[in-house]
């Protein structure tokens, strides 16, 4: 004869407590956490939810914002890889500076014809790659079944693009230079305007000015009253306004 335990029924007070916490902002806020890849501190404004969604593609055009974006969630765990494929010299000292540890960065110049099969390889073992946009003779299809693989992995990509269908996108609208001056000096800092844009809840823009990199050659918010005017070519510098 087998004896079987009958649990006792549980205590009411106990269950609305468990209740209560699994539901609380607190827990919710833990479990919106791990579906995320923090960012530094000064880019959270522009975001949702204060990091990248796992799984997901985030467009970033700006060079030096490209590596500020990826030195977040690279930072995150001392213990994780990051790559980058296709992006050659991408300058990985700027990236040092935001914090990044390129003694666990995987760099894959030249991935030629197997693009997609590099970048879906790297992404099964690190949670931040960064990649140029898709070559033009890759499939649609075959980009679709890239982004399944993000998606299966939880794996950041991020890319100066363009990629199509990308959840989030972050513009440098205005920049300015300060450290010359009467033709003599060097470039210290910049101070951009940056404005995020995307698809679902990536969809409401936000905007913020930094300094990118600051003096000390990481990012930090700019603070000064003085506003940068925005500009119709991303490309060219943008005068302090005041």
């Amino acid at each position: 004869m087998t004896l079987t335990a009958v649990p006792e029924p549980a205590d009411p007070a106990r269950r609305l407590a468990d209740l209560m916490d699994a539901t609380s902002p607190a827990t919710r806020a833990r479990q919106a956490a791990c579906g995320t890849l923090p960012v530094l501190d000064p880019l959270r404004p522009l975001v949702p939810g204060g990091g990248l969604a796992r799984g997901t593609v985030t467009e970033v055009a700006d060079v030096g914002l490209l590596l500020a974006v990826a030195a977040g969630p690279a930072t995150a765990d001392p213990h994780a890889w990051s790559a980058a494929v296709g992006l050659g010299d991408l300058g990985w000292a700027a990236a040092a500076g935001y914090g990044m540890d390129l003694r666990r960065l995987v760099v894959v110049d030249a991935p030629g014809s197997h693009y997609a099969e590099v970048v879906a390889s790297l992404a099964a073992a690190c949670p931040v790659v960064l990649a140029a946009a898709p070559p033009r003779g890759l499939p649609p299809r075959a980009v679709d079944r890239l982004v399944g693989h993000l998606r299966r992995a939880g794996t950041v990509l991020i890319t100066p693009g363009p990629w199509p269908g990308a959840h989030l996108r972050l513009d440098v609208t205005a920049r300015h230079w300060s450290g010359v001056q009467d033709g003599w000096g060097q470039l210290e800092r910049r101070r951009v305007r940056v404005e995020s844009s995307g698809r679902g809840s990536a969809a409401r823009p936000r905007f913020a000015e930094l300094w990118l990199p600051d003096a000390t050659g990481t990012a930090t918010p700019a603070t000064e009253s003085t506003a940068l005017a925005e500009t119709p070519n991303s490309g060219g510098a943008a005068a302090v306004a005041g």
